[in-house]
This record gives structure tokens, C-alpha cells and sequence, in this order.
């Protein structure tokens, strides 16, 4: 078995996973994450990057080679 991390690919494999972790997240948190953001006076996209990057540790990578 070979166990790879996030950082272990490619920087066009990153960005892919990585904006599919926003989508995701936004799908799923994105009404709490605006509230959030509309009473702390933070930015939308800021929160969106830093929870989709926690997002991604939850994630199971399967790879074919």
C-alpha cells in the first residue's frame, strides 16, 4: 500500500482537489460560513480557502497506477 498527501502532488492535481474542496464546502457550510463572515466582518473567500483546505484532510484519495 503507498499512503500519498496532499503536497506529495502535482500542483495541477492540488488546484483540481483544491477547488473542488470549495465547491464542496460552500455546498455544505456556505450559509453558515456567510453569517460568520456578515457578523466578524471577515472575507467570504478567505473562509471559503481556509475550510476547504481542512476540508481536504477529510477526504479519502484513491489513486489508479
Amino acid at each position: 500500500m503507498v499512503y500519498l498527501n496532499f503536497t506529495d502532488l502535482n500542483e495541477e492535481a492540488q488546484n483540481r482537489l483544491l477547488e473542488a474542496s470549495k465547491k464542496d464546502v460552500e455546498r455544505k457550510f456556505g450559509d453558515d460560513i456567510r453569517k460568520y463572515v456578515k457578523e466578524n466582518y471577515t472575507c467570504f473567500e478567505t473562509m471559503i480557502e481556509e475550510e476547504a483546505m481542512r476540508n481536504l484532510y477529510s477526504y479519502k484519495f484513491i489513486f489508479n497506477i
